[in-house]
């Protein structure tokens, strides 16, 4: 019986459909690696309530992206949201500041009615009559007490800000202000990526919630990470979490940003640290001493200059400790500290377009192209 045998030129000869496949593959890969050197993943770390979700909103409109008209019902009714919520942790509050109601209060009714607020539907304005209640609240000599001792239960510190609003807010047709956005707070669940174009590169921001219970959700976001972008609030040196009335805030971020830096994960990454709100640090710390919280402290009371200085030197020297010694061609971590106000936009927008360059040389470095 005959065979078939292959010659050769045969046996080594490509299909033009296998041609067609390894050529799509190599396109595919090129696209990825072309890519991969336009874009900049900053991954935005630090505990809850520290601004994060504030630099996003800022990026925004550093960048001109404008919200859309969906977005800006949803932070309208969010507006309303942040009253209720917040005038109810307020009285939640003064049980475990042993605050008694005014006569006022307890005989109102009021606080069954925050208890009972439905939330605002599309195109509804505020309802009515929660503007005297809410006014008639705030006023209150012992609501103003329990305010004034906020950092015992970490109440929202954009309370005054609305509540100084409150016509304002409450009108009809109510828009909100890239202010009233600014300021409103929602807490980040989950995972949120924002890409900002810049000189043909790709800013990826990625914000994850900074509870306790959406830390473990943090790992997932930790590859080809180019730098980190940390949030302390510096108001924070004396408030407990929101989560854990028995935790100091700027110790939890301390632990934190020590565990950043000596993770495997980054041991050539990029630290950028946010001392943020210090408009709100230089408030607090004329009344509440830091040394009531860090017995080290040896500056002055009441000056925040030093004040803000002992906390620059406290997280630098964390960062210093963690750095590896770079091997002999390697440069070493680098470590940015800056002073911020993330609800200021014109003061952010200075911090951030150096931020920016910093991070658009480092992966042009990285790449070869600098």
């Amino acid at each position: 019986m005959g065979g078939c045998v292959s010659t050769p030129d045969e046996a080594n000869a490509v299909s033009a459909t296998d041609l067609a496949r390894h050529r799509e593959a190599e396109k595919v890969m090129k696209e990825a690696k072309d890519h991969s050197a336009r874009e900049v993943k900053v991954l935005l770390l630090g505990s809850g309530d520290s601004g994060k979700s504030t630099i996003l909103k800022q990026m925004r409109i550093i960048h001109q992206l404008p919200w859309s008209e969906r977005e800006i019902e949803s932070y309208r009714k969010l507006v309303f949201e942040n009253l209720v919520r917040g005038m109810k942790s307020v009285l939640d509050a003064m049980q475990d500041m042993e605050i008694s109601l005014s006569s006022t209060i307890q005989e109102s009714g009021w606080p069954q009615l925050l208890e009972e607020a439905e939330d605002v539907k599309d195109g509804d304005p505020f309802p009515a009559s929660y503007l005297p209640v809410l006014k008639s609240l705030w006023t209150d000599p012992v609501v103003q007490l329990a305010v004034s001792r906020g950092n015992e239960a970490a109440l929202p510190e954009n309370l005054p800000y609305f509540f100084d609003s409150l016509d304002r807010v409450f009108e009809p047709k109510y828009i909100p202000s890239t202010q009233d956005i600014i300021m409103t707070r929602a807490r980040t669940i989950g995972i949120t990526e924002t890409t900002f174009k810049i000189d043909k590169l790709d800013l990826l921001m990625v914000d994850v919630g900074g509870q306790k219970s959406e830390r473990r959700k943090w790992i997932h976001c930790f590859q080809d990470v180019t730098a980190i972008l940390f949030l302390v609030s510096l108001s924070g040196y004396d408030q407990c979490l929101v989560e854990d009335k028995d935790a100091n805030q700027m110790q939890d971020a301390m632990t934190i940003w020590d565990s950043i830096c000596h993770s495997q994960w980054f041991k050539r990454t990029s630290m950028i640290l946010f001392l943020n709100k210090f408009d709100l640090f230089k408030k607090r710390i004329a009344h509440s001493p830091i040394k009531d919280f860090f017995p080290d402290y040896e500056g002055p009371e009441g000056d925040y200059g030093a004040g803000k200085d002992y906390f620059k030197t406290r997280f630098g020297r964390l960062a210093a400790k963690s750095s590896p010694t770079p091997k002999p061609g390697e440069n070493r971590r680098e470590i940015y500290i800056h002073i911020t106000t993330a609800t200021d936009t014109n003061g952010l927008k200075v911090v951030m377009t150096a931020v920016q360059d910093m991070l658009l040389k480092g992966n042009l470095k990285h790449v070869g192209l600098f």
